[in-house]
Formats: structure tokens, sequence, C-alpha cells
């Protein structure tokens, strides 16, 4: 069968390969003294508050699971734009805002809106990787573009305009960032935005981290620039919703129906059960609950980053925000016999029983010195895990 290009240019999701090798090596170890701890997974170790749970089951008990508008209930997208008017100080035009089937689709559908077939994104490396293969899969072209611990691993605005060619037609940016937990500066961001606004191109930031920020100077969203920013977000993260498969995108006014329509053809709607379910979210229990969550999250954070610095994993940037842990590892190849993050990935797995992701999955910027710790896990379970890598320094 013949299989389309589009498809054979998907690089591998190598988070996946290392959950297939863990998922084997637990099989063969059988009852091991020393289970397994996943610290590559990039999910909340929360699961959604209990008024989102009783929201779901009245949904299903009451039958009202009969499609929604492709955009999404009308009463989420006001919860929706009332919450950034009440966390961020923002007035959001809820006609701006596409409920969408995870932050995924959102991407997809804004890829699909903007990008022809050779048109060029620029993205800082290293990034997510599924946040290329959109741009991939709308026949763009992703430019990963070295990024440094001096801009926090983002790109900077002289890095835009110098790599920025006839081809360019916006930029996909990330903050806080998967993998390295660090936001752009509003300042630095601001720079950016005006490069690209001054060349009429988009400006895509992906913020479904940003609920998770823990440092008022970054914890800015990038709807702040203006109503021509596009930016994605989520329920998954800060919201603990992750297989509800539910996410969002806030629009400029111009490009809201275009992608409402692509979301009637690709998607129908959104979930109905998790949309109902959603609504919840914003009640002010459930906000109690999920800052509650945001606090253990950086409390985490707080314990486990020197805990790698202290082990030579040093991790080059504080993140201030989502849950992960950007560590060079270089110092530790020797010791594994191994000269790459990929070796040392299984290295790790094998010998510690601690699972991580390399770094090849977010791009090829030094990627292999680097891999990235999850803290969505128990503070307990953080520390075990440093207790068996302190066993092999």
């Amino acid at each position: 069968m013949h299989i389309a290009d589009r498809a054979r240019r998907i690089e591998p999701f190598y988070v996946m390969e290392i959950c297939k090798a863990a998922q084997e090596l637990q099989q063969r170890s059988g009852n091991h003294a020393d289970p397994l701890l996943y610290l590559n997974i990039g999910e909340p170790d929360f699961t959604a508050p209990p008024l989102v749970a009783q929201a779901a089951e009245r949904c299903i008990r009451d039958g009202n699971t009969q499609y929604t508008a492709a955009n999404g209930l009308p009463a989420l997208r006001e919860r929706i734009s009332g919450w950034y008017a009440e966390r961020f100080g923002l007035s959001i035009d809820p006609a701006r805002i596409v409920v969408t089937a995870g932050a995924s689709a959102a991407l997809q559908l804004v890829c699909m809106a903007l990008i022809e077939q050779g048109d060029e994104v620029l993205m800082p490396d290293p990034s997510y990787p599924c946040n290329r293969h959109f741009v991939s899969a709308a026949e763009g072209t992703p430019r990963l573009i070295p990024a440094s611990a001096e801009d926090r691993f983002q790109l900077n605005a002289a890095q835009v305009e110098a790599h920025w060619t006839a081809a360019t037609r916006g930029v996909l940016l990330a903050s806080p960032s998967n993998p390295t937990g660090t936001s752009i500066a509003p300042a630095a961001l601001k720079s950016i935005v005006d490069v690209v606004r001054a060349r009429g191109s988009f400006t895509i930031v992906d913020e479904i981290y940003l609920g998770l920020s823990y440092d008022d100077a970054y914890g800015h969203s990038a709807l702040e620039l203006g109503d021509d920013i596009i930016s994605i977000n989520s329920f998954s993260k800060y919201f603990n919703m992750t297989g509800w498969r539910l996410g969002w995108v806030v629009l400029p006014p111009a490009l809201a129906q275009t992608v409402e329509l692509l979301s009637q053809h690709l998607f129908i709607c959104p979930s109905t059960v998790a949309q109902h379910a959603a609504l919840a979210c914003f009640e002010p229990e459930s906000l109690r609950i999920y800052e509650e969550r945001r606090a253990e999250f950086r409390a985490r954070r707080d314990w486990f980053v020197p805990q790698l610095d202290a082990l030579g994993m040093h991790v080059p940037v504080r993140p201030d925000g989502a849950f992960y842990a950007w560590a060079d590892i270089g110092s530790w190849l020797p010791r594994l016999g191994v000269d790459n993050s990929w070796d040392a990935t299984f290295a790790l797995m094998e010998r510690a029983r601690v699972v991580v992701t390399p770094g090849r999955d977010f791009g090829t910027a030094d990627t292999s010195r680097f891999v990235r710790f999850s803290t969505a896990n128990s503070l307990a379970q953080l520390q075990e895990a440093i207790a068996r890598l302190q066993r092999l320094a």
C-alpha cells in the first residue's frame, strides 16, 4: 500500500517508544523489588475534581449527549472568557474562542487555516515534537532554530529576524515550554510579535501550561499583546482532564469563522460530555482545588530541581511553569558507558529503574546531552527516584 509523503515525514514519537520499552522491562522483571518510576510522562498525577466528575455523570444520566455546535457550548466559551478576566485581567470576546477536541485539534485547525504548501514556520529547538508535525501535516515546513539557556530555551527577536525568509509565514512558540518548563519574558515576546506583525504574519503561542505558572514575572498570556495573537490552550494540564480530550483556541476575529468551518467538517464537535463536565472547572470549589494542586507542583519543582543539580544533572534554567526539568546529563554519559542521552535513557531504566524522556524527541540542537524529567509524580516517588540515582552517582 502506498503511504503518503506527509505521513512518511512524521518522525517517531520517542517518548512512546520509551513507554513501550518500559512496559516490556516491567513484564520481564516481574515482581522486582524496585518498581519502575515513570518520570517520563507529561500528564498530571491528579484527575478531575469531584464537581467535574459529577457534572459528567449528570450529563450522561440526563441523556444530554447529543452534538453541540462545532465551536463548543456557548456557556463554556463564556466560562473560558470569564477565566481570562479573573486570572489575567483580559477581556476576551467569547466569539473568538473555539472549543476543540484537545489542544492538538486546535493546533491542527489553526495550521490548516493558515499554512500553505511550502510555508515555513519558525520554532525553537528544543520544543514539543507534535507541534512541528502539525505544521508538516499541513504541508508546511517547520524550521527549528537552536535556542540557548541565555534565552530560557526560547527564541528571541533577533533570531526571528535573522532566520526569516521569503517563505516564512509565522512563528509557533510555547510558553511555558515542553520540555523545559520555561516561559518567554513578556518584553521578549513583545519584541518577537513586533517583528512578526511588521511582516503581516502570524504568531501562534501554545499556552497549555500557562495555568501552571509559578512566577508572576512570566505568568502572562500572549493575548495581552493584541487580538491578532493566536493562543492555544487545554483542559489537560492545569485542569487535570487529559483523557477527556478538550481544549480551546483564542483566535483573531477574522479567523474564527474559518476555524469553525474546518471544525464542522473535521471534528463535528468536541465531546459533549467533556464540555458539560468542563463547565464545573470554573466553579469556586474546583478552582480552589486547582490552585492547591498548582502549589503542590511548585513544591515538587522546588525540591526536585536542586537535587538534580547536586547530582550533576544540571538544569541550566529553573523552570517557571509546567512540571518538567530539562537536565544536561553530559557528565553522566561516561559513567553510564554511553555517548548520548538516548542510550542513557535505557541505561537509567535498566540500572536505576527510573524512566525519563530522551532529548531527541524535542529537536537536534545539543539535545543528545539532555533528558526531560517530569515532576508530575508524588513527592515520595521523586524522592525515591533521586535516591536511586544517588546510588549510581
